[in-house]
């Protein structure tokens, strides 16, 4: 199986590129991004040695079909999707805030529980809670959107004072984290998955705010299986997940947490297939529907076609 690490295209009207951690970004006739999901996989906000193959397909069409189905509750930056590796949206300023919502303690905010803190983000929590415990109400713990290096938890407040974000469209982003974060609770509680947490990405144009970038993958999206939780709860046993945490804890086992002078360990092939299986498996739980795996075989010229005539069709009738 072949994994797409990185892409190097050059597009009709391409006016800017950048390579993010995962994502490939080229800017055609500064109005639209075609986005590349790349197969990268990254933790501890550092892009690993491997490429994890199928990824990138499973992260573009669980964003699209969630996207697809949240537009009522606020606009989205999509305009096309013409491979199933790549999406083409509006060009957003974006807010220089990820806003994370989380429904239970797992994660980061259990790590800083766990260390003795019993706040995060500027959110008080109760004690006696253990980890994966369900939280009273669903809280928010922004982090800033750090273009390099790590993002950083920030508070409310903190956010409002340096003037990040203004008060007004603070409210509204908010709001919009909470009812999509209750959307996608309902979705996926349809699945026999619990929601634990995850985060949303905002932008502007002009004065309409639109939801960007992707949501409710597993790379940006913890999820439990629903049957067993309180059993195993319970039990004080590990909850059975899908999402990016596995990665994470094999990384922390072998020595590496992102901090200076930490080496990345090395994935085997077996362990890049059992993450490659767990992305899949995650598609069709939280989707219904069965992963079709795309045909690994020129598949940087396929992507570059269909994009090449995404970018035509939107550019005619612009």
């Amino acid at each position: 199986m072949t994994a797409i690490k990185e892409t190097h295209f050059s597009f009709p009207k391409q006016s800017n590129y950048y390579k993010g951690k995962v994502r490939d970004v080229y800017t055609i006739n500064d109005q639209y991004l075609a986005m590349v999901v790349t197969d990268r996989i990254s933790a501890f906000d550092v892009v690993l040695p491997e490429a994890i193959p199928f990824k990138g397909q499973v992260l573009n069409q669980i964003a699209a079909k969630f996207l697809a189905s949240t537009k009522d509750i606020v606009p989205n930056w999509v305009l096309d999707v013409p491979d199933e590796m790549v999406t083409i949206g509006r060009i957003c300023e974006p807010f220089k805030v990820e806003m994370v919502i989380r429904g239970y303690l797992a994660g980061h905010a259990w790590r800083e529980y766990s260390a003795g803190r019993r706040s995060v983000c500027g959110v008080s929590l109760p004690d006696g809670l253990k980890e994966n415990d369900l939280l009273p109400e669903p809280i928010i713990t922004p982090t800033t959107k750090a273009s390099v290096g790590h993002d950083e938890d920030i508070s409310k407040e903190d956010i409002l004072a340096k003037g990040i974000v203004s008060l007004v469209d603070y409210t509204q982003l908010e709001n919009y984290t909470q009812a999509l974060f209750k959307r996608g609770t309902e979705m996926a509680a349809a699945r026999g998955l619990i929601l634990v947490d995850t985060k949303y990405e905002f932008g502007k144009v002009g004065e309409v705010i639109y939801l960007i970038d992707e949501i409710h993958t597993p790379d940006s999206s913890r999820y439990f299986y629903a049957e067993g939780y309180e059993e195993r709860q319970d039990a004080d046993e590990p909850q059975k997940q899908l999402s990016k945490e596995f990665v994470r804890k094999w990384l922390i086992e072998n020595g590496f947490q992102g901090k200076d002078g930490q080496t990345v360990p090395i994935m085997d092939k077996e362990r890049v297939d059992s993450i490659s299986d767990r992305y899949i498996e995650l598609y069709e739980q939280i989707t219904g529907d069965k992963f079709v795996k795309n045909e690994r075989v020129d598949v940087l010229n396929r992507i570059e076609n269909n994009v090449v005539n995404g970018i035509n069709s939107l550019l005619s009738h612009s």
